[in-house]
């Protein structure tokens, strides 16, 4: 019986220091959580060489977009929210490769403005790779370029999942520009998330952009968006509609505006290509119903995202579940004349870019 009593106790004392710990780690969590405001103005920063770069001198322009998973989501990961197991890469090499193979894919492609999802600044999970630096110091010695970054995931240590975690996260939207940036703002998005789960989690924002337009008092507006990925939907759909009266209200001013990203939503019709055979993580969709005469532009020839269920092996199609969420809405005084998913066959990033070539209207 005094066995029994001392095992009990020693249980006892064991829950008791892992719910202490428990407690404690919500608390360092709730106290350093990320904050941010409601809109806040973002340092656009030129790389490159010194020259003034100058407003948008063209009436056709290019614009690419591209969730680069961080530089740790290429064809050898698979990640544990999507069914399979890993939490990083097993080598810094892995995301170092990756990073070098997104840079010259960029290069390769050379768009005037380039909108990009998931680049990390210092996290645990690429390896404390600054992504960030690196982007603007390599795309900025193949000319001058204005960038600005946005975070949306900040966290001094995310403790999920056990015995692996995520750590710390410092992560966002880094957009570039081969023209002059007037001003860059990051807008909040709702969070759809309550405490304690909120304070580990993402903070989702729009990065607005500013553009000049010489010979003219319009200015192109771009917003670089990741929507939310993981919740019941509802979130997806408030981050959606609070984009929508964002979008319209530039567009009222007579602004050209284009909202491009990781939408994490299907885009219209394109289930039909890609039908959800695997329901480890299941989209949003978009509707076309209530778009009036902006729309969504998009290409299905190629899928843009794959499920991270296991690394990428395309001869498996039982366990191969594809998507179209990765594209662009434009406003309606833009004239879009191609829209292209580039088939990088997701050899470094779990999404593939899409690149938009548009037209400025009256």
């Amino acid at each position: 019986m005094k066995i029994f009593k001392r095992i009990l106790k020693i249980l006892a004392i064991l829950i008791g220091v892992v719910v202490l710990a428990a407690a404690a780690m919500i608390g360092y969590l709730s106290i350093t959580e990320y904050k941010p405001a409601a809109e806040e103005q973002v340092s656009v920063v030129q790389s490159g060489e010194g020259e003034k770069l100058s407003a948008l001198d063209k009436s056709e322009f290019t614009v690419l977009t591209w969730n680069v998973g961080y530089c740790a989501l290429g064809k050898e990961s698979d990640f544990f929210m999507d069914g399979g197991d890993d939490v990083r890469p097993d080598s810094k090499s892995i995301v170092t490769k990756n990073y070098a193979g997104i840079l010259q894919a960029i290069r390769d492609i050379d768009p005037d403005f380039l909108m990009l999802q998931e680049v990390d600044s210092d996290s645990h999970r690429s390896y404390n790779l600054d992504e960030v630096a690196g982007l603007r110091r390599d795309l900025g010695a193949d000319g001058a370029a204005a960038s600005a970054y946005a975070l949306n995931y900040k966290c001094n240590f995310v403790p999920y999942p056990l015995p692996k975690t995520l750590g710390k996260v410092n992560s966002g939207l880094l957009t570039i520009s081969d023209y002059a940036v007037t001003e860059a703002e990051r807008v909040s998005l709702p969070c759809p998330f309550s405490w304690p789960m909120r304070v580990a989690n993402l903070k989702r924002c729009l990065l607005v952009e500013r553009i000049p337009i010489e010979g003219s008092d319009k200015e192109l507006v771009l917003v670089n968006l990741h929507l939310e990925a993981y919740d019941d939907g509802q979130g997806k759909t408030a981050q959606t509609r609070q984009l929508r009266t964002l979008l319209d209200a530039e567009y009222r001013k007579g602004n050209y505006v284009i909202a491009g990203g990781d939408w994490n939503q299907i885009f219209p019709e394109t289930d039909n290509t890609y039908p959800v055979l695997l329901t480890n993580w299941i989209p949003g969709a978009l509707d076309r119903a209530d778009l009036g005469k902006w729309d969504y532009a998009y290409d299905d020839s190629v899928p843009t995202c794959r499920l991270l269920n296991q690394p990428y092996d395309p001869a498996d199609s039982a366990h191969t579940q594809y998507y179209v969420i990765d594209g662009f809405m434009v406003s309606p005084n833009l004239t879009v004349k191609s829209v292209q998913t580039q088939d990088e066959q997701f050899a470094f990033s779990d999404h593939n870019p899409v690149l938009l070539t548009v037209e400025l209207g009256a």
